[in-house]
């Protein structure tokens, strides 16, 4: 597997993304959870525009990457696996579990810190949910979360198939679970007991910022519910309820140029709950 993985990594990549992204996307048309606030067009091509941009960009600041930096930190047996002497399979597999934490509070901390949830909340800023929206974050969050990754990976010296597996996966179930699909009843809560499920993000989502600063997960459920961040459903339901910041309104959050320039807007520093909520801008 780790020769495999390594040596094909860019097709598996843009494979598993392309394959997810126009599997949901039909799952979307053929059996909606809600009806699309506003038309798909603009909203999409800024969603992806936005993830194609951070990606350009680490290929130019950082083209080493996780894996990259993976297979460096094996190469020079550095790294606390290396250290130990971990057996490969152990590590494996608490590589996945521990980068899938990280992400999880990582995700928190761009919620608490002022700087970081100015970035964060272009993401947060989508009025609807849907399968692009998993890909849609700043260029400079994708940088920086990179760059968190990249130090996870050195210091605990996660396998590069490990790593690469993770990735492919993570981005796999970010667009799953972003995406506005019915899962159906059952199905949903039998699967939330393992992974983020669709009707569980959503709440992450919602213009309450008691909601929204929930359900942190992105593949495994199991972090929230751990550590008391879990909500299971949104106060107003899922078809009534309402996406995106009210601060920022459609269209608004439709425009490219916007998004890369909200981060760095004077325009508000609320962008998150209704006006009797209080004030939404984290302490740094």
């Amino acid at each position: 597997m780790h020769d495999f993985l390594t040596l094909h990594e860019p097709v598996l990549r843009f494979g598993a993304f392309a394959g997810v992204l126009a599997l949901m996307a039909l799952w979307e048309t053929l059996s909606p959870r809600r009806a699309p606030g506003s038309p798909r067009g603009r909203r999409w091509l800024t969603n992806l525009a936005l993830a194609g941009a951070g990606t350009i960009l680490l290929r130019i600041a950082v083209p080493l990457l996780a894996a990259g930096v993976a297979l460096e930190a094996e190469r020079r047996g550095f790294g606390l696996f290396h250290w130990l002497d971990v057996p490969y399979a152990l590590a494996f597999c608490v590589s996945l579990l521990a980068l899938d934490a990280l992400v999880y509070a990582q995700h928190v901390v761009f919620h608490r810190v002022g700087l970081l949830w100015r970035l964060h909340r272009v993401h947060h800023a989508d009025t609807d949910v849907d399968v692009t929206t998993g890909v849609r974050f700043h260029p400079i969050e994708i940088l920086l979360s990179m760059g968190i990754k990249m130090a996870a990976v050195a210091l605990i010296g996660a396998p590069a198939a490990a790593v690469i597996l993770f990735e492919v996966v993570l981005n796999a179930t970010a667009m799953f679970n972003h995406s506005n699909v019915d899962l159906g009843a059952t199905a949903d809560r039998v699967l939330r007991w393992l992974i983020v499920t669709p009707d569980m993000h959503r709440v992450h989502h919602s213009v309450h910022r008691d909601e929204h600063d929930t359900n942190f997960g992105f593949s495994l459920s199991l972090w929230d519910r751990l550590f008391g961040t879990y909500r299971p459903q949104p106060r107003d339901g899922h078809k009534e309820m309402r996406l995106g910041l009210s601060a920022f309104p459609a269209p608004l959050p439709s425009g490219l140029g916007w998004s890369l320039w909200n981060p760095f807007s004077n325009d508000t520093l609320s962008g998150g709950p209704l006006p009797d909520e209080g004030s939404r801008e984290p302490t740094t």
